[in-house]
């Protein structure tokens, strides 16, 4: 029988910012190897139709399981809110999303029960961390904000601009009213402004970072089935896109605060 434990994480997103969920990953699974799955031919997943999210998705766990992975974490907010069965189904192997343990940390960080989600359009349309965190909470306050402009301005590196300063409190001015305590960036391009949006709501409301919440619910997944990798070597760290990856890595290792090495193209990825 296999040895499970050595194979990687497969980790997947629309684009780039699903790094951010590496980035935790590999914080807190220092051992562990990942192989990450941009679809960057076809990003970004926030504005199109649930149905074509969802055929999306089936193709990228369909590419991680072919890579031999011994879980997927679906690094996108989007594919997590609609489409989080139809990898289930197409894996072999446990599967965790961002919008549960975003929510579990929410509740367990919120005192006053008024949580603020912001997100992109599809994740917010959704509903998904509205349902999920009253699940928790019923008497949850929960209040939703697509901030779509916020991708764009990551992936430039518009991180402390005044442009940016001032579509956050344009986006944001709505949560002082509400009076929420806790924040989920509910995009995983959103950890790259989080001082601009800290700024902007007050230093009073917490922020949470779905990536470090994923990351902690695999580190305990993998501790119950007995997959860490116990290894000593330096984990294998590969990136697979569907497009050309030139400018993926030039973002990207902004996003994941390292040196990336050669990101590959997905062969015979259906496009």
């Amino acid at each position: 029988m296999q040895d499970k434990s050595s194979l990687p994480i497969g980790v997947f997103d629309s684009g780039i910012g699903g790094l951010t969920v590496v980035h935790s990953l590999l914080k807190l699974l220092p051992n562990e190897n990942i192989i990450y799955f941009g679809d960057t031919a076809r990003v970004p997943y926030g504005p199109k139709s649930p149905e074509a999210v969802r055929g999306y998705a089936k193709q990228d766990a369909h590419f991680l399981v072919s890579q031999n992975v011994k879980m997927i974490v679906i690094a996108c907010n989007t594919v997590s809110a609609v489409a989080l069965d139809v990898v289930q189904k197409e894996s072999n192997v446990p599967v965790v999303g961002v919008i549960v343990p975003g929510a579990k940390s929410a509740i367990q960080s919120s005192r006053k029960k008024r949580i603020g989600v912001i997100g992109t359009k599809g994740t917010i349309a959704s509903n998904a961390y509205t349902n999920a965190i009253r699940q928790f909470d019923s008497d949850a306050k929960v209040f939703g904000k697509a901030c779509p402009l916020f991708v764009s301005l990551a992936e430039e590196g518009f991180i402390n601009h005044k442009a940016t300063e001032m579509i956050a409190n344009e986006y944001l001015f709505s949560f002082k009213q509400e009076k929420i305590d806790t924040l989920v960036l509910g995009c995983t391009h959103y950890p790259i402004l989080s001082e601009v949006i800290q700024k902007s709501v007050s230093e009073e409301v917490t922020l949470i970072d779905s990536g470090i919440a994923v990351a902690e619910e695999v580190k305990q997944l993998l501790e119950e089935k007995e997959l860490q990798n116990r290894s000593k070597h330096k984990p294998n760290i590969l990136f697979y896109v569907s497009d050309v990856p030139e400018k993926f890595t030039e973002v990207g290792e902004r996003f994941l605060g390292m040196k990336m090495g050669k990101v590959r193209r997905a062969e015979g990825f259906l496009i």
